[in-house]
């Protein structure tokens, strides 16, 4: 199996999530698919980096994530949504590549 970049996976679960919840509107349904890729995130971060750049990058994660809701306000939705999700995907890059 390709390995698929920790980045990549938290910034798919953010957008992911918030796509399926807007267009099933099922909220609760992009919730599960944030959770799921936050899990496998998480567990590559700890796998990469180790558990303190882990704890790190999920508080980061769900940081993003409540923090897209204020910032939607000002930007805009999918705007808002893209820029927290850049911004994960940027963190987890520095600190994964540190370690690698």
């Amino acid at each position: 199996m390709a390995k698929v970049p920790a980045a990549a996976v938290a910034a798919s679960g953010l957008v992911g999530g918030y796509a399926i919840a807007r267009w099933t509107k099922k909220r609760p349904l992009g919730g599960v698919a944030l959770a799921a890729a936050g899990s496998v995130a998480a567990y590559e971060w700890n796998r990469q980096a180790g558990p303190r750049a882990a704890t790190a990058l999920t508080t980061a994660y769900v940081v993003a994530f409540a923090g897209s809701h204020p910032l939607a306000k000002k930007l805009g939705a999918w705007p808002a949504v893209f820029t927290v999700a850049g911004t994960v995907a940027a963190a987890s890059w520095a600190v994964t590549r540190r370690a690698a």
